[in-house]
């Protein structure tokens, strides 16, 4: 089962998306896809900072929001985040809090993050990512 990360998610209302990331994620059964409140946030976010905000809203309500699961930031998730966000204070290797939070709730409900931005990912422990949009390019 799979989180989808912000990057990931915005491939469905690109002009010119990764064809493959398309085809893999219309191959994977709904009930196995998810992603977070705090992706949703971002992407609305990004739509109305854009020159033509109502269209992105549109394209989100209609083709992304009906077809994935959105998950909390909960009590177990937070408990996670913070247990992370000192171990990697610790460590030298802050993340952003947003991100810390997505990997969070992947981590509590044993998701596989899809991002392209793996490498900034892969730094949290106990985190398994992988990235349809980079190597998938046509």
């Amino acid at each position: 089962m799979y989180l989808f990360d912000t990057d990931a998610l915005s491939q469905i209302i690109k002009k010119s998306p990764s064809i493959l990331f398309i085809r893999r994620l219309a191959s994977l059964d709904s009930d196995k896809q998810f992603t977070t409140a705090i992706t949703v946030g971002e992407l609305v976010y990004g739509a109305y900072k854009s020159n033509r905000p109502y269209y992105f809203i549109e394209k989100l309500d209609r083709l992304v929001w009906p077809n994935i699961q959105i998950l909390s930031f909960e009590e177990n998730s937070a408990k996670i985040f913070g247990e992370l966000k000192a171990e990697m204070e610790k460590k030298g290797t802050p993340l952003s809090e947003p991100d810390l939070r997505i990997a969070s709730i992947a981590i509590h409900h044993g998701l596989i993050v899809v991002t392209g931005n793996t490498r900034h990912f892969s730094r949290i422990p106990g985190l398994t990512t992988e990235d349809w949009i980079n190597e998938s390019r046509e």
